[in-house]
């Protein structure tokens, strides 16, 4: 498995300690939360220190903004800019040369089975667009799974499974939010898994705790090729990383 890290455990750090960092403790994998001080808006405006990334020899992946955004908002207006701001996020991917680039399918504000449907059509209108622009210049889209809440969209592998066909793209599984669900285990069946998210988490809520200190199953972690560490804290990354190594060494062992 290639491990790898959210700079959200290094929040406003500059990208060169993140990168050196990542590579002192081994990682081959880094994924860059493009809110705050990362928004790529600003980055691509400023294009200073985006050459940084050439230097190291690490998979980079962004995440891409969702704070204020929502494909699947009711108004235009939000779904334009959110379009508006995935495309920038693409944009930034191909200048540093991210492989792939994840977001949230969105979500609904008003618990009606109509304003659902109706968000879910946009949702995938939105992220199918987004998806043909990520074709274009040659970056891996993949939208991610939400926790099990009726108001978000992929709460579960079959709508998640839906998104995917329907927009043509690639899946990042959350292991915590599946862990939420009745049936983590049913997202190990999508199809066009590009990379997963790990924490772990009481079964009921999204807590983004170490893995191993929630009910998580490691197993189902097993054979995960590649998987980003997405934790508050880098103690805590280093923390779960170790409980990675030590879990496939145990499992390794049982097959023997």
């Amino acid at each position: 498995m290639k491990i790898g890290f959210s700079t959200l455990a290094l929040f406003m750090r500059s990208f060169e300690e993140c990168l050196d960092i990542a590579t002192d403790d081994g990682f081959k994998l880094i994924e860059i939360l493009c809110e705050g001080p990362y928004w790529p808006r600003n980055l691509l405006n400023s294009a200073k220190g985006l050459e940084i990334f050439s230097s190291y020899d690490i998979d980079v992946y962004l995440h891409a903004p969702t704070i204020d955004l929502n494909p699947a908002s009711l108004n235009p207006g939000i779904r334009d800019e959110t379009m508006f701001q995935l495309e920038e996020t693409l944009d930034l991917a191909v200048k540093i040369g991210a492989k792939a680039i994840t977001t949230h399918p969105g979500l609904i504000h008003r618990m009606e089975d109509r304003i659902r449907d109706i968000a879910k059509q946009y949702a995938v209108e939105t992220l199918t667009k987004a998806n043909q622009y990520a074709e274009e210049v040659g970056v891996i889209f993949s939208v991610e799974n939400m926790p099990s809440r009726y108001a978000y969209f992929c709460n579960s592998a079959q709508e998640h499974a839906y998104f995917l066909d329907k927009c043509g793209c690639c899946a990042t599984v959350d292991w915590g939010h599946a862990n939420t669900n009745n049936d983590p285990e049913s997202f190990l069946k999508l199809e066009n898994t590009y990379y997963y998210h790990l924490s772990d988490n009481n079964g009921k809520k999204d807590q983004h705790l170490p893995l191993g200190e929630g009910t998580l199953d490691l197993r189902l972690v097993n054979g995960v090729k590649r998987g980003i560490i997405e934790l508050n804290n880098y103690e805590d990354v280093i923390k779960s990383r170790n409980i990675l190594v030590e879990n496939s060494k145990l499992l390794q062992a049982e097959t023997q």
